[in-house]
């Protein structure tokens, strides 16, 4: 076997090794997704008593939530984005969406 390819599959393998290193354990998954859901509630301020619902990994760097609830002073109900920095703990989130327009349909 050539030696030179040695160091080469070393490095080939560092991401994965990595990766496998920094797994979360299904409590601080349980952590991140109660804290996505209170910032992202928090943060629908157009929205009456805002319910989110939280994607359980987000991805690599975002937690992401869909909030949805009655808009404030208005009938209806809307849904908006959230999206969940997970380095910097921060949230932003998008515009007013019909779910009308949407095509959802309301849970009853």
């Amino acid at each position: 076997m050539n030696r030179n390819i040695i160091p080469h599959l070393a490095i080939a393998a560092l991401p994965f090794l990595v990766t496998a290193a920094h797994a979360s354990s299904d409590e601080a998954w349980k952590q991140l997704a109660a804290d996505v859901e209170d910032k992202c509630r928090k943060a629908a301020v157009a929205i009456e008593k805002p319910d989110a619902v939280v994607d359980p990994f987000g991805t690599l760097h975002y937690g992401l939530a869909l909030v949805k609830g009655k808009p404030k002073g208005a009938k209806g109900l809307i849904v908006q984005i959230c999206v969940y920095d997970k380095q910097e703990k921060s949230v932003e989130i998008g515009s007013e969406m019909d779910v009308e327009k949407l095509g959802f349909t309301p849970a009853r």
